[in-house]
């Protein structure tokens, strides 16, 4: 990966649980490839798609690239991003934090069983468990409250939409007994 990328990146980064030590994780590396600004971010995709990688999208995540690793390669997610985006912040102070604090990744361990043991086949409902715990991590990185609240809504997606349709159904429904 590197041969095509290494006069557009700055650095990859190995993120994720298997980054972590000791963390309970699935054997599948996270790695973000980090470029100076969206301007490379173009250029990247192309490079990648050379080695046989499928651009996914930003998969909801903003300033996220996601892309399918090419088949014969050991499983793994490769993200790319623009230095200092919201995305490359949270990979990196979760996973420095979580290395300097082993109880808080013993803690995050266990969550992270528990939930895929609860929810096997649903991932929003994994990320949405999982959220909480994140959150806090990142306050105690000194990531900003309006950043906070951009990582919760991504995480939460599922929680959000269906709290949406909650409240379109009672609007409705509301409005078909007033008719009455």
């Amino acid at each position: 990966m590197w041969s095509v990328l290494h006069d557009v990146a700055l650095a990859v980064e190995h993120v994720g649980s298997t980054s972590v030590p000791g963390l309970a994780a699935k054997p599948i590396i996270d790695m973000s490839v980090i470029v100076a600004s969206k301007r490379e971010v173009p250029l990247a995709i192309a490079r990648l798609a050379t080695l046989g990688y499928e651009h996914l999208g930003n998969r909801g995540i903003e300033d996220r690239e996601a892309f399918r690793h090419p088949e014969g390669l050991p499983a793994h997610h490769l993200y790319v991003c623009p230095q200092g985006s919201l995305a490359v912040q949270n990979h990196l102070a979760v996973r420095d934090y979580l290395r300097t604090h082993p109880e808080t990744a013993q803690v995050y361990g266990e969550l992270k069983k528990r939930l895929a043991q609860e929810f096997p086949n649903d991932i929003e409902s994994y990320v949405d468990g999982k959220t909480n715990l994140m959150l806090e991590v990142l306050r105690e990185q000194g990531v900003a409250a309006e950043q906070l609240v951009a990582i919760e809504q991504a995480n939460r997606k599922k929680q959000l939409q269906g709290m949406a349709r909650t409240r379109e159904f009672v609007s409705a429904l509301v409005c078909w007994s007033r008719s009455f």
